[in-house]
């Protein structure tokens, strides 16, 4: 006979095979509005630049950079909601996954408080993963709006004044355009680092090590704290999830002593042994009572733990108030 546990196991899901089924339709219809976006982007490319070669008269010249800034736009959007709609049918996979597990075990007369627990214990974790990944996109979707989506608009602005002055004065025009490059560059370095935070191409082609060296010095520069890498034991390519895993856990623990910790130092440790990678990453900050992560709405200490230990690994907190932190975890080095 069915238990309550196994009922709404069952509805749970029939819930997700239904929220699969859309988000599947919906990744199918954003490819394909995706893809008449690029080439739309394509053919205003073209006529842009064919202005640009004719030397227009400036209302088409802008007009031409208007139809392909809004259609620039578009195409983030479109592959942001595409990356976002991938994921989370990544995501609705595994919990599928879990969950057919839990149908088909929690009939079974072996163990069914074991398998239920176990069960409740890997959706845990899926929800962590998911509700940190949105806290990211939510955190980037803040500073992209903020920083370059707003500066896009100041561009636009910036262009139009110094259209307007080309012929009343050329000299003032000249400062305009030149402010106007000046705020561009910035505004690339911005993006450029945007884009280093959300997945650095740099780890799929040189690695772990010149990533986290790369990544250590740029924070270094914005943070203004004192970053230092070390890296002992054999240096060497390791499984690519693996590379990911503990790039994210460095950049996480780097981007909370930044915000928590009050701290002016930091060191990361990194030894690649034969059977085990070991990460330490020690800061000279305030430092905190490990309990408090128990009540804590920070999910990136918990989220790397809960990684650290699905991989058979560990996950350790050294701290108390007023001493600083170090945290150290390890993985299998199966690369």
């Amino acid at each position: 006979m069915p238990t309550e546990d196994t009922m709404d196991y069952q509805n749970e899901l029939e819930e997700t095979q239904r929220a699969l089924r859309e988000v599947t339709l919906m990744i199918e219809q954003s490819q394909g509005e995706l893809g008449k976006i690029t080439q739309r982007n394509a053919a205003i490319s073209t006529h842009l630049q064919q202005v640009q070669k004719q030397g227009a008269p400036v209302d088409e010249l802008k007009m031409a950079y208007d139809s392909a800034l809004d259609v620039q736009q578009r195409l983030f959007v479109m592959r942001s909601q595409l990356e976002k709609l991938q994921n989370d049918k990544a995501h609705f996979e595994k919990y599928k996954a879990v969950l057919t597990k839990l149908v088909s075990g929690s009939g079974s007369a072996a163990a069914p408080s074991d398998a239920a627990g176990s069960g409740k214990s890997q959706l845990a974790g899926i929800e962590m993963i998911v509700n940190a990944q949105e806290a990211e996109r939510q955190r980037l979707s803040r500073q992209m709006h903020d920083g370059p989506a707003q500066a896009l608009s100041n561009f636009i602005l910036q262009t139009e004044i110094a259209m307007r002055l080309l012929d009343i004065d050329p000299v003032q025009a000249k400062d305009e355009l030149g402010s106007l490059k000046a705020s561009a560059m910035k505004t690339f370095e911005k993006v450029r680092n945007f884009i280093f935070e959300l997945r650095p191409m740099m780890l799929d082609d040189l690695g772990l090590v010149p990533t986290l060296r790369k990544y250590s010095d740029a924070f270094k520069e914005q943070s203004g704290m004192d970053v230092s890498v070390a890296v002992t034991g054999v240096e060497r390519r390791l499984e690519p999830y693996l590379e990911v895993m503990v790039f994210r856990a460095v950049q996480e623990l780097l981007g909370n002593a930044a915000r928590h910790s009050q701290a002016t130092a930091i060191k990361v440790q990194v030894d690649i042994g034969t059977e085990n990678v070991r990460v330490s990453v020690d800061d000279n900050g305030r430092g905190f009572d490990p309990e408090t992560l128990k009540s804590s709405t920070n999910l990136g200490l918990k989220l790397i733990r809960e990684r650290a230990e699905m991989l058979g690994g560990s996950f350790e907190i050294d701290s108390s108030a007023g001493s600083g932190v170090r945290i150290t975890f390890t993985v299998p080095a199966k690369g």
